[in-house]
């Protein structure tokens, strides 16, 4: 199918994209890769009468990593992050969940700005910037703002961003000391839309024993949400935790939908499945970290 008609504007600055959003009102759309909103176009599930797109506005594109964490541009593809080895080594769960978006094709062109600012709880990057207690820097014609991740999503596809607003970038805490992360999906097919996915993170004490377990999930909640699952584990020794009950909790703590792709005890079962497996696989990298 095709597009609806809409105008197209490319402003060569960010004063200039917000001037155009102004003017244009509710009827228009920031496009940055379009990972997700030129399906959307051409299946006319949205119809904007002007996309306003970003790709010349300079200062977008970088990554920046330090000690404090990972600010990704508003243009970034999910490939540069993916192969961004200082990104990897400050935040793990980066390049772990990239990895899992889609296809390369995909994610030669969609960025991961973009990915969050569409808000779709199956996305993978929604649910790393939960993980990572992350925010995003909103651009609006009276300034800039920081929105943590608990007030930005609204509901799936929705957002607290209203008005002319440009997500400007998306910044990542740094993994904590003696942690480890991993992170895994289950679809139909490589590059599908999760049926369930996890990502995890491990913390432990001086002595290696378990001291804090989160988890976050995708294709679960109708928005990213983070749960605590350290009260199963807390204090056993890291090579030896029940991370199996560490999964059941899990199971207790969702409340999945069912749709034709997969049941809601079906995507039950996979949080406790995931939960166990991604813990452990977290443990293991947060004996190493703590032993380099």
């Amino acid at each position: 199918m095709k597009p609806a008609p809409f105008r197209y504007a490319d402003p060569g600055s960010l004063d200039e994209a917000l001037d155009v959003l102004v003017a244009e009102g509710e009827g228009a759309k920031v496009l940055a890769g379009g990972q997700s909103l030129i399906p959307l176009l051409s299946m006319r599930l949205a119809a904007p009468a002007t996309l306003v797109d970003i790709n010349r506005v300079p200062g977008l594109d970088a990554v920046e990593a330090t000690g404090d964490g990972v600010r990704v541009g508003a243009l970034v593809r999910h490939r540069a992050l993916l192969h961004d080895g200082a990104a990897a080594r400050v935040q793990p769960l980066l390049a772990r969940a990239t990895a899992n978006v889609a296809h390369p094709a995909i994610r030669n062109r969609g960025t991961t700005v973009g990915s969050i600012a569409h808000a779709d709880p199956s996305g993978e990057m929604t649910s790393v910037l939960a993980l990572t207690d992350g925010a995003v820097t909103v651009a609006t014609p009276s300034g800039r703002s920081v929105v943590g991740w608990r007030d930005l999503f609204v509901g799936p596809l929705e957002t607290s961003l209203h008005g002319p607003a440009v997500v400007v970038d998306a910044f990542f805490p740094a993994l904590a000391p003696r942690s480890g992360t991993a992170f895994a999906e289950v679809s139909r097919r490589k590059g599908d839309y999760a049926v369930c996915g996890a990502g995890v993170v491990v913390t432990l004490d001086a002595d290696r024993r378990v001291e804090r377990v989160r988890a976050s999930y995708i294709s679960v909640g109708l928005v990213p949400e983070v749960h605590d699952l350290t009260e199963a584990v807390h204090g056993a020794p890291a090579d030896s935790a029940d991370w199996a009950a560490a999964g059941e909790l899990a199971r207790t703590l969702v409340d999945p939908d069912g749709d034709l792709h997969a049941s809601a005890d079906y995507r039950r079962l996979l949080v406790g499945v995931l939960t166990e497996r991604t813990l452990a696989e977290a443990a293991t990298e947060a004996l190493e970290r703590t032993a380099a």
